[in-house]
């Protein structure tokens, strides 16, 4: 279904506004390094300070872009279910492949809740669905006896799972419970191990910025060669770290700015560009995985 490295896609901002030329020059470089699917208005697209329209613009211009290349697997969740059907819909009428659904952030829904909630959306989409659960973000836990009741009810629509909840034990739960789940890391630092458990990709931040290294590195542990992958994994570690050194996607647009005279730095608020020290950190990483600016 899914695998491989996949970018939850940064998006570009020029003077407030949604920087559509940057950003289509940014998918063809993707896709150009062997980026195996796109992913926008996830987290790291700064989905919660996009308005609506931009929203579906983001994802329409994506699709369109990518026209075929790779499969777009559409940011379209939300703390309410009709919003999140509704973004489902104009999803997959702007040409998406698939929906990434987080878990209902704030409201904190109980595992029946969450089951009603990503039933209820299932049975009103067509595009399959990948669950993605960031208790870290949400607050909200999508554990692993709902994951594999929801793949059981629909096993043809809720086809993966993108997991940040940082326990890689719950690979292994769920490939006994749903074996046929495709299950993907939101952890970069985690990735290698996961691949040992049954993970077969990541939707990433560092993919935002070393397409070609995160894409060599997830080859190398498809195919089972972990001494290379390990050896490219320590190049990436840093620069894993160093995403999250300030908020993100901070860190990421910065060390895309710094590739790329294109690309700005520029976030919304809440979220400001990030501290010197921060800088710093990603600089210091670039350099060990070989990138120069």
């Amino acid at each position: 279904m899914f695998s491989g490295s996949i970018p939850a896609l940064a998006t570009p901002f020029r003077d407030g506004s949604f920087d559509e030329d940057a950003y289509r020059r940014f998918i063809d470089w993707q896709i150009d390094n062997g980026t195996s699917a796109l992913v926008p208005c996830g987290t790291t697209g700064e989905s919660a300070t996009l308005d609506n329209d931009e929203h579906h613009k983001v994802i329409a211009v994506c699709a369109e872009q990518a026209a075929g290349r790779v499969k777009v697997i559409a940011g379209a969740g939300s703390n309410d279910t009709q919003t999140a059907l509704w973004h489902a819909k104009e999803a997959q009428i702007a040409g998406a492949d698939a929906l990434l659904l987080v878990a209902p952030y704030y409201n904190r829904p109980s595992q029946a809740g969450l089951l009603a909630h990503f039933s209820y959306l299932a049975e009103r989409t067509e595009l399959p669905i990948v669950l993605y659960n960031v208790p870290g973000r949400t607050v909200t836990d999508i554990l692993p006896e709902t994951v594999v009741e929801l793949h059981r009810r629909f096993p043809g629509k809720i086809v993966a799972l993108k997991d940040a909840s940082g326990d890689l034990s719950r690979v292994v739960t769920h490939r006994m419970g749903a074996p046929d789940l495709c299950q993907l890391s939101g952890d970069d630092p985690l990735v290698l191990a996961g691949y040992a458990l049954g993970q077969v990709g990541c939707i990433s931040v560092t993919a935002n910025v070393v397409p070609k290294l995160c894409a060599d590195f997830h080859a190398a542990a498809a195919s089972g060669d972990f001494a290379i992958a390990r050896d490219i994994n320590e190049k990436l570690y840093p620069l894993h770290k160093a995403m999250f050194a300030d908020a993100s996607p901070a860190p990421a647009k910065y060390a895309l700015s710094k590739l790329f005279d294109w690309f700005s730095p520029e976030v919304r608020l809440p979220i400001v560009e990030c501290s010197d020290a921060a800088k710093a950190a990603v600089d210091d990483a670039l350099k060990l995985a070989g990138v120069s600016s």
